[in-house]
């Protein structure tokens, strides 16, 4: 039998000035999460079991979470391109293919060739989709109205003022560590 040395590589140490913040003071012996991790736990909790939730609930108006998010992203910008639907959507082309198949063949949504690239394809809601979206309209608010019961109006207006500095912090640090 070979016995081999397998180290994870070294993790970066992260930035002193994180720790500088009242809510992220470093637990030196990493044996409790610290508000910042305990928040990001319960952030990836909530996100999965609305993400389920949702699925479930789509059912009752016949259609699945990821044809809803198709249709939902489509009703705000029409015209987009297929591969543009995929990137916003974080799906493979070929996954998006048949969710756009199946929007097809239910008469929800059309695809139009791209008058300055033969090989795209642009995709527009029917008229027929427009019942639908009233029922999933419904459906979300009935959604989303569960799942931030207790809540008022001024704390769902800081939460989402925190998601959006995160999102705005993560676009940041994955900008300087793609290049991009």
């Amino acid at each position: 039998m070979i016995s081999q040395n397998l180290q994870s590589p070294a993790l970066a140490e992260p930035d002193p000035a994180y720790y500088k913040s009242p809510y992220n003071k470093r637990d030196e012996n990493l044996t409790a999460a610290s508000p910042s991790r305990e928040f990001a736990f319960a952030l990836h909790d909530v996100a999965r079991m609305l993400r389920t939730y949702s699925d479930h609930r789509a059912r009752e108006v016949h259609m699945t979470r990821a044809q809803w998010a198709v249709l939902a992203k489509l009703r705000r910008r029409e015209g987009l391109k297929q591969r543009e639907l995929a990137d916003m959507l974080d799906l493979a082309p070929i996954s998006l293919a048949r969710l756009i198949d199946k929007l097809t063949a239910s008469g929800l949504v059309e695809r139009r060739e791209d008058a300055t690239d033969r090989r795209a394809n642009r995709l527009f809601l029917t008229p027929e989709a427009a019942p639908a979206l009233k029922r999933l309209d419904v459906l979300s608010e009935d959604v989303l109205g569960r799942a931030l019961n207790g809540l008022d109006e001024p704390a769902i207006a800081n939460l989402r003022a925190g998601l959006e500095q995160i999102r705005s912090n993560l676009k940041h640090e994955l900008k300087l560590s793609c290049g991009g």
